[in-house]
């Protein structure tokens, strides 16, 4: 699916030390990747592999100690805040815990109608803004009518995740990190979330990475796999030649945990 199609972003050697001498921990150790455009892509490792990190280095929330990345075939520069918030267009995340990804003093409206305006639409008239949040909000079956005017904290978790995608279908990015984003959801709900975010992919051609330590998940929807252990990629190549034919004893460990990976999956039986 994703043949021919140019990298959208790419890593090259990219590291991140914290701390000096003694006390020096390597979370991501001289990682190369390259994600393309409209590609689905897994980066799969269990607690403390460096996948958060890489996670945060991409974004741009932390900074690199070593290596270099290229957005559609650039450097990236993300220096200055006004550089950042261009980036940021282009990039978004949603989050494991919908909870600490809004302020809940900000009203639902005031979120949305943010969304619209970082993504060039400032000068929309009133009923365009109102059109646009509806059609939002009817993406991810919530009624905008009924979230006006409510804070994040009048939500359930499931409805707090599909705002977090509505805002997603506003901004329109050209990749979206989506870390862990269905763990704290029920079965039903995480089928219907991921969905939401493959229909929103086939709309937009975005490119859409999963930080998960669910291997099961990363083989059903992804195009290309990334293993992490102790901050380096032991492994990446196709879901099916990853998980199918494993050479880390790693991966082959990870998927020793999933008893029933090569079965026909269910999404919604899944817990």
């Amino acid at each position: 699916m994703s043949d021919g199609k140019m990298a959208i972003l790419n890593g090259k050697g990219v590291t991140k030390v914290f701390g000096l001498g003694d006390k020096k921990t390597v979370a991501v150790d001289h990682v190369d990747f390259s994600f393309k455009k409209g590609e689905i892509i897994s980066i799969v490792g269990e607690s403390g592999s460096g996948k958060t990190t890489l996670f945060k280095m991409i974004l741009g929330l932390i900074n690199m100690t070593e290596g270099e990345m290229f957005f559609q075939e650039k450097p990236r520069d993300i220096k200055g805040y006004a550089k950042k918030r261009e980036y940021w267009k282009n990039i978004q995340a949603i989050f494991q815990d919908p909870f600490s990804s809004f302020n809940m003093f900000t009203k639902i409206d005031s979120v949305l109608l943010d969304c619209i305006n970082l993504s060039g639409g400032k000068n929309l008239s009133k009923k365009e803004k109102d059109e646009k949040m509806t059609e939002a909000c009817s993406f991810v079956n919530l009624k905008y009518a009924e979230l006006t005017n409510k804070y994040p904290f009048e939500l359930s978790g499931g409805q707090m995740q599909r705002l977090m995608i509505a805002r997603i279908f506003l901004l329109k990015p050209r990749i979206l990190m989506a870390d862990e984003p269905t763990s704290m959801i029920d079965a039903c709900s995480r089928a219907t979330i991921l969905d939401m975010l493959l229909k929103l992919r086939d709309e937009t051609d975005m490119t859409v990475v999963f930080i998960t330590h669910d291997i099961g998940l990363a083989y059903y929807i992804s195009d290309t796999v990334y293993i992490m252990e102790h901050g380096k990629f032991v492994e990446h190549g196709s879901a099916e030649e990853v998980i199918i034919n494993p050479q880390a004893a790693y991966t082959k460990r990870l998927i020793s945990d999933v008893p029933k990976i090569h079965e026909e999956w269910d999404l919604s039986t899944v817990s």
